[in-house]
Parts: C-alpha cells; sequence; structure tokens
C-alpha cells in the first residue's frame, strides 16, 4: 500500500479533512520555497514560482488557488512565509505583491489546465506551467508598472527566464514523486 493509498478519504468527513491538509501543505511548500532566494533587484528570483506551479498541477484548480490564499493569509497575518522572510500587510505596497497575486491566477488556471487533461504529457504539462509563468509575469509586470518602477519588463520579466525555465524543468522531474503523495494527477 502506498502512502497516497494510506491517507485516500474513505468518507465525506476524511475527504474535507484531506483536502484541507493539502491546502495547507501546499501553502506550506510556497513558504518552504520562498526561502530559497537569489537577489537581483527589487524582486528576488525564488523558489515559490517551482512550488505554485507543481501545486496547480497536483492539486488542480480550486485547491491550488486555495493553496495561494492560505499562504498569503499567513503572510498578511505576520507569518514570515514571503521571500526574504517578510510578514504583515506591508507586503501589499512592495514590488513583488504583482508577483504573489499571480500565483493565485496561476495555480488556478495550471490546475484547470491540469483537469482537462494538460497533464497527460510531458509538452502539454510544461506548456501548463509556462501560461502559468506568463500570467505570474503579468501581474507583477501591471504591480511594478503601478509602483511606477522603471523599465518594467527589462527589471520585472528578462532576469528571470532563465531561472523560471530552470524551474519548470525541476517541476517536471519533481511531478512523479508529488502525483505519488496526493495518489492521482489531480485531485479535483
Amino acid at each position: 500500500m502506498t502512502y497516497a493509498e494510506l491517507l485516500r478519504p474513505t468518507n465525506d468527513r476524511t475527504a474535507l479533512l484531506y483536502d484541507v491538509a493539502l491546502i495547507v501543505a501546499g501553502s506550506w511548500f510556497i513558504a518552504a520555497m520562498a526561502r530559497l532566494t537569489l537577489e537581483i533587484g527589487p524582486v528576488p528570483v525564488t523558489g515559490q514560482t517551482l512550488a505554485v506551479l507543481l501545486i496547480g498541477v497536483l492539486l488542480g484548480s480550486r485547491k491550488g488557488a486555495l493553496s495561494v490564499l492560505a499562504y498569503i493569509a499567513q503572510g498578511i497575518a505576520g507569518l514570515p512565509v514571503f521571500a526574504r522572510g517578510l510578514a504583515g500587510p506591508a507586503i501589499v505596497a512592495s514590488p513583488t505583491f504583482g508577483y504573489i497575486m499571480g500565483f493565485v491566477a496561476a495555480a488556478f488556471v495550471v490546475g484547470l489546465l491540469a483537469e482537462r487533461n494538460w497533464d497527460a504529457n510531458v509538452l502539454k504539462t510544461a506548456a501548463a506551467m509556462i501560461v502559468g509563468n506568463l500570467i505570474i509575469y503579468a501581474f507583477g509586470v501591471a504591480w511594478l508598472a503601478i509602483l511606477n518602477v522603471p523599465e518594467v519588463i527589462a527589471v520585472g520579466v528578462v532576469p528571470f527566464l532563465l531561472g523560471d525555465a530552470l524551474k519548470i524543468g525541476l517541476a517536471m522531474v519533481l511531478l512523479p514523486l508529488g502525483w505519488r503523495l496526493v495518489g492521482s494527477h489531480h485531485t479535483e
């Protein structure tokens, strides 16, 4: 019997508890990956996007987005879960907040694509993750523009392209392990 089979819900109550556990675990995974930080400017390179994309594929649209929302709520409530150990409502005024909000939409869309069998093969899964990354960039660049950061594409996209390509590759390698942990290709 596998780990996922041991945890598989057997009734509605355990199914709800299992879903909540997945959502919380997803939020903690994002928080852990936020600790992997490389300072390059107003917005650091982090492991968060890797976590968000994996969570979207593994948990599906709703639970993936809820994991990200739980992560954001923990950080705004004061837990130091954001990159650089930041916490509290002041994060809303930071250059990273647009990207953080983009995580919600990215997890939802990547999860939705996985639910529509975009996780059926490597190329489709990578394409879903690229779409998720583009969503994160769109939110991040829009927020940087609102904050009047000059040269938003040069600051908010270009420095992240290589790292995000590598993170998508790593996500593809980690995906089978994730499926074994949650017990399916997605749990919606």
